[in-house]
């Protein structure tokens, strides 16, 4: 008998083994709190240079946030001339939260429906898409015989083709038109939006039928 031995060994062979695999039980990586940290600079106003007032109060911004965010802003503070903002220091300070942080902040029960309102012709006017179809979906919500007409005027001049088609959708019923007519919003649509009452009377003559 010599002083020999012999060891056996099973070699398994892993093809696909990925280092990414054990990462995934190993590594955990936060959510972005990009959100936060833009959101924070608007709270404190660290750096801002550029200060708004709306309603006699002042708001300070950061120039390039604002630019970056929408082409109108940038056309206006890097343009010859900045005009002055007549929207309402809610409405305001809400755009402004959105700019920084892609968000809407917790609205106000109390006229939340009008801040709406006031946010989706504010994302009209200064180009912001997401945002002015984000109101568009609030404001649905909010459709009801006092409101429709304001309501459907608002989608006609601001081309917001979802929520008219949800004004009409309301008015499809003819308990509802012959309530909204008699409103004063629907007055307001008359005279704001002469057009769009040959829409108005062609669904009210087809109700008819």
């Amino acid at each position: 008998m010599d002083d020999s031995f012999t060891i056996r060994c099973d070699i398994v062979v892993v093809h696909n083994y990925r280092a990414s695999d054990d990462a995934l039980a190993f590594v955990s990586v936060p959510p972005c709190d990009l959100r936060w940290h833009f959101g924070e600079l608007l709270k404190t106003e660290k750096g801002a240079n550029v200060v708004f007032e709306v309603g006699g109060e002042t708001v300070a911004v950061h120039r390039c946030m604002l630019a970056a965010r929408s082409s109108v802003f940038s056309a206006e503070l890097f343009g010859p001339m900045m005009e002055g903002n007549a929207a309402g220091v809610v409405v305001f300070k809400a755009l402004l939260h959105f700019v920084y942080t892609g968000s809407l902040p917790e609205p106000q029960k109390e006229d939340e429906d009008f801040t709406y309102q006031h946010l989706l012709v504010a994302a009209d006017r200064y180009g912001m898409e997401r945002l002015k179809l984000i109101c568009e979906e609030k404001l649905c919500k909010y459709i009801n015989v006092g409101s429709a007409a304001i309501i459907l005027a608002l989608a006609e001049q601001h081309h917001c083709v979802g929520l008219k088609k949800v004004c009409f959708s309301f008015l499809a019923a003819p308990a509802n038109l012959r309530a909204v007519v008699a409103t004063d919003g629907f007055q307001h649509l008359s005279k704001s939006c002469p057009s769009l009452m040959v829409e108005v009377i062609t669904m009210s003559c087809a109700l008819v039928e």
